[in-house]
């Protein structure tokens, strides 16, 4: 699922220099979310609403994504179906706990919210 330049086969998928789509409707945790990923070396792309993430996705160079599940009442699977289909790798974050994801997404790993470095870098680490 990892382009070459992002990870090779075996290796482990850093945040270091990549451009990622950050789809949080929540501001103030947006912006923690930026900060994390800034520490991390990554670049973030904020999106608040899903059709953010999508002219996001439709204008910029994105490798990988973190998508809340829960954005304005709407899930984020659509989003998440855009980012399969273009073999972008992502992950979803949750304020509810173990979210039931759909089958299709059964193993996409979700880390908890509020968010910290460790459990950001180890749910893209997972990744395959």
């Amino acid at each position: 699922m990892l382009d070459q330049d992002i990870a090779a086969e075996g290796e482990v998928m850093t945040l270091d220099g990549l451009t990622i789509l950050a789809l949080e409707d929540e501001p103030i945790i947006a912006l923690v979310l930026e900060d994390l990923l800034e520490i991390a070396g990554a670049r973030a792309c904020l999106a608040e609403t899903l059709d953010e993430a999508v002219t996001l996705l439709d204008t910029q160079e994105i490798q990988a994504a973190i998508l809340d599940v829960n954005v304005q009442g709407q899930e984020s699977y659509p989003v998440a179906r855009l980012l399969a289909e273009q073999d972008i790798p992502f992950i979803f974050a949750s304020g509810y706990g173990d979210a039931r994801h759909p089958p299709e997404f059964a193993n996409v790993p979700t880390t908890a919210k509020p968010y910290n470095l460790a459990d950001l870098e180890r749910a893209f680490a997972s990744l395959d």
